[in-house]
């Protein structure tokens, strides 16, 4: 009898083991699966594509990516970033996907996976101020978005100074105390910047355009995710002829 209780200890005992290692596989392994679908998302720090001091996070690019994410069967992490962090983060493999415009030292570095619709970048003053051509911005200071790129000409131009920005709620602040002649960048942002201001996007001029550029949905070569990019690719295009991309700007761009 007592053997024979020693003997169904014994079965209990290993039906225990064989359950709590059954248990801690199915545990680890559904732990590495919802980690393997996890998506490092960096979206720019440019306000109104990503929106870097709000309660919430939002933004333009930053609802698009999520969307993105979600349609294709990812679960995000999306965290808003300046220009240099997203470069070096894409480079090292740490950000799977962001959006923005082609970086000559990402070229080796990333997979272009779908172009959105070109913006244009250009040079804008005060309503008083008149810029025709580039000429007119020899001798002058320019607000200039800190590691940002916007033009070769105007960057590669010695006689154009330029003053780095952290945002272009700075730059307008100092466009309209006069510490800087223009500012240069895409409408939208500016735009946006503007309208947060409080102010009448009639305080400034007649933009010059300098260059068109178009921003890409991009994803880091070490990316864990790379052997989605046809999803990826097939879902933003689904999106983008939805119309989805311009009901984000209607709804973060006052007066669209």
């Amino acid at each position: 009898m007592v053997r024979t209780l020693s003997n169904i200890r014994k079965i209990v005992v290993g039906f225990s083991a064989v359950y709590c290692i059954l248990v801690s596989t199915i545990f680890v392994h559904s732990a590495y699966a919802s980690n393997d679908n996890i998506i490092e998302i960096r979206t720019i720090a440019i306000a109104p594509y990503g929106f870097e001091n709000s309660a919430k996070p939002s933004g333009i690019y930053f609802d698009l990516a999520n969307q993105l994410s979600d349609e294709s069967g990812f679960k995000a992490i999306n965290l808003i970033y300046p220009y240099a962090r997203i470069i070096k983060e894409l480079k090292s493999g740490e950000t799977d996907l962001t959006i923005m415009f082609k970086y000559k030292e990402l070229s080796q570095d990333v997979i272009y996976i779908a172009p959105l619709p070109t913006l244009q970048n250009v040079v804008i003053g005060l309503a008083s101020t008149r810029i025709d051509a580039i000429d007119d911005l020899k001798g002058k200071v320019l607000g200039y978005l800190r590691g940002a790129k916007f033009s070769d000409v105007i960057d590669n131009d010695p006689d154009i100074h330029k003053y780095e920005v952290r945002d272009y709620f700075q730059a307008l602040g100092m466009l309209k105390s006069g510490r800087v002649y223009a500012i240069i960048g895409p409408i939208d942002p500016i735009l946006s910047a503007t309208s947060k201001l409080g102010d009448s996007i009639s305080i400034l001029g007649k933009p010059f355009v300098v260059s068109e550029r178009t921003p890409w949905v991009q994803m880091s070569k070490k990316s864990k995710h790379i052997a989605r990019v046809e999803t990826l690719k097939k879902h933003i295009t689904k999106i983008l002829a939805r119309g989805d991309l311009e009901l984000l700007r209607k709804k973060y761009i006052t007066g669209l």
